[in-house]
């Protein structure tokens, strides 16, 4: 997997040089430059442990949770106050971790987001199947939430035990949501569990759609080696004829596709935080994209506190792009919604997208994973499946290796991919 990353990274950015990242940071972070700004916000606690999610977490104590809220807003305050001026964001959300477990205190972050940022498209929250009551949804309303994104990974009960979830009280789940209303709400779930059919999916996709959902999120499933989850990844072949199958139900039920493993039943309904030309993330693990550089905060919750209670950024890793890498960056993560225009990335870089990789957009065209309409670059089928089965081999071979490392270490003294 890593030779084939390799290979690839020292093509597209036409240099041997791996990704260094270095412990360093800047304690004045230059997002008041950035458009198609996004936030993002960390809290790392649960209530249980699910040995399949990979993400920075921890069990959740009522003390440690109140310092660690404490630290975060701290956090908002020394980022943006680095700037007079108000800045516009797209987005704002909340990931984790379960961040209902702080549902009482949301309403504070994002008052002080506020303060320094006027938010444009809405605010986001993941939830918990447990958390989809009425009391917390109309908590989360109350405070400025218009979206939500329930973690549902599967209504099968075969499902669930393989992933070590309980069984969802659909009932008490649909009247929830018919009590209280939010803009997008969106249901995840994971595909590609060993023995999974299109009809498992398709049940499932269904069943969120009369639940009231209006987005579903099929997810891959990816055996980090960190994780101490059971579950065998599917099989290649496999995998593509059920991303392939489930595209093509979506898309015969009418649903919209607004990234690789997202559908939509209504036209403005959307939720992803990944699709950002720009990012500002705060907490435990939150990632900062800029124009030139990529930084990540520490994955340790009291190695947090403290570095906040010094007044520092709590930063644990930073990249300098090269401008290859940057363009790599771009054009990945710009990918997952399945289409790039040319314009876009000639306005982020200032050059065209042909005369920088033109050769590779022939190529891709010629394999059939791309079609092209007036500058607007789509994937086909096959070419979403390649994307998705690249991403796999990224995840695996940076993602994996640097999470890894940084469940350890708080702040490493480098890391080379």
């Amino acid at each position: 997997m890593s030779f084939i990353t390799g290979l690839t990274r020292m093509w597209l950015t036409r240099t041997v040089q791996p990704f260094k990242f270095k412990n360093e940071y800047d304690q004045i972070l230059p997002f008041a430059e950035c458009e198609n700004l996004g936030i993002y916000v960390h809290i790392p606690f649960c209530k249980s442990i699910c040995n399949f999610c990979p993400y920075c977490k921890v069990l959740y104590s009522e003390e440690l949770c109140e310092r660690y809220i404490d630290s975060l807003i701290q956090e908002i305050h020394l980022t943006g106050g680095l700037h007079t001026k108000k800045k516009a964001v797209t987005s704002l959300y909340f990931g984790g971790g379960t961040p209902a477990l702080v549902a009482g205190r949301i309403k504070e972050i994002i008052d002080a987001v506020n303060e320094y940022f006027i938010i444009t498209e809405g605010i986001g929250v993941e939830l918990h199947p447990d958390n989809v009551n009425e009391e917390v949804l109309q908590i989360l309303k109350d405070a400025g939430v218009t979206k939500i994104s329930i973690g549902i990974q599967s209504f099968c009960g075969k499902y669930q035990n393989i992933l070590g979830r309980k069984k969802i009280d659909t009932s008490a789940m649909m009247s929830a949501l018919a009590a209280v209303s939010f803009e997008t709400v969106s249901m995840d779930f994971i595909f590609a569990l060993p023995g999974q059919t299109c009809d498992d999916l398709s049940s499932d996709i269904d069943q969120a759609f009369s639940l009231g959902a209006n987005h579903v999120a099929i997810y891959p499933f990816i055996d980090f080696t960190f994780t101490e989850s059971p579950v065998s990844a599917m099989p290649r072949k496999e995998k593509r004829e059920l991303l392939d199958a489930i595209t093509k139900y979506c898309l015969s039920k009418g649903y919209s596709r607004s990234s690789i493993w997202t559908f939509s039943s209504e036209p403005d309904a959307n939720y992803s935080s990944m699709t950002r030309d720009n990012f500002l993330g705060f907490g435990c693990s939150a990632t900062s994209l800029l124009k030139e550089q990529f930084k990540i905060n520490t994955f340790d919750v009291e190695s947090y506190c403290e570095r906040i209670r010094s007044g520092k950024l709590p930063t644990s890793l930073t990249i300098r792009f090269t401008r290859r890498q940057r363009m790599i960056y771009w054009l990945f993560w710009t990918a997952y919604s399945t289409k790039v225009k040319a314009g876009d990335f000639e306005k982020f870089f200032g050059v065209s997208l042909k005369r920088m990789y033109g050769f590779e957009i022939w190529i891709a065209k010629r394999l059939g994973f791309i079609n092209e309409h007036g500058g607007t670059y789509e994937m086909t089928l096959k070419g979403a499946f390649y994307y998705h089965y690249y991403e796999n081999f990224y995840t695996l071979s940076y993602i994996d290796k640097m999470w890894g490392i940084m469940r350890k270490e708080a702040f490493p003294e480098h890391i080379e991919l």
